[in-house]
């Protein structure tokens, strides 16, 4: 038998189902978190995987702004999330997505790292992005791409999402090795296995029963 669509799943009491405004400070304080690891990897010349890491490439190839590119590689995405996730995520999704790009290429104007090693941006980027799409995650939102897969074989397939996160983000990191130096690649690799760990240790079906 299948499993109901996420949209229709068994629904939980009313006091642990989420209201508009716990979305929406999820959302916005997840995205956040995001924003500043994005920052971080930008300014040490790093880069994650996923949607993420195809905007980083194409940011470090050809100049454009990585909240455009980000937000334009993520079109194609909203289609599988809709059919396969349902309305609701899709459109926390999106919402997620349009506020991280505006994010990312405001946010430099007003914080400023003087100094920052690779490997404190690998450690904490990581740390900060997995935060933040486990907040999303949590209100059934996602910054699209890849984490809509992982989170998708996750709940239909029953794989681990941290693991699949790896796989995914080294795969892409790998191929910047045509872009940015080895070293960056290989911190980069780092930030993207530090993530998936954590997701993998946050991130279990049934852990958290909030909707």
């Amino acid at each position: 038998m299948e499993a109901p669509p996420p949209d229709s799943a068994a629904s939980p009491p009313n006091w642990l189902r989420h209201s508009r405004f716990d979305d929406a400070q999820a959302i916005f304080s997840g995205t956040l978190f995001v924003a500043i690891a994005m920052m971080l990897f930008a300014q040490a010349g790093l880069l994650t995987g996923g949607t993420a890491g195809v905007a980083f490439i194409l940011h470090y190839a050809t100049g454009v702004s990585f909240g455009k590119l980000f937000f334009l590689v993520n079109l194609p995405f909203y289609w599988f999330a809709w059919r396969h996730m349902g309305r609701a995520f899709t459109i926390k999704t999106f919402s997620a997505i349009a506020l991280l790009s505006v994010m990312t290429d405001w946010a430099p104007r007003y914080l400023s790292i003087g100094l920052l090693h690779p490997a404190f941006a690998a450690v904490l980027g990581g740390l900060m992005l997995g935060t933040g799409c486990l907040f999303l995650a949590r209100h059934r939102a996602s910054l699209g791409g890849a984490t809509v897969l992982t989170l998708y074989l996750q709940e239909k397939r029953g794989w681990p999402a941290g693991k699949v996160q790896i796989g995914i983000d080294c795969t892409v990191v790998l191929f910047a090795l045509f872009v940015i130096p080895p070293e960056r690649v290989g911190w980069s690799v780092v930030a993207a296995v530090v993530m998936g760990l954590f997701l993998w240790v946050n991130h279990k079906p049934g852990r958290y029963a909030a909707t």
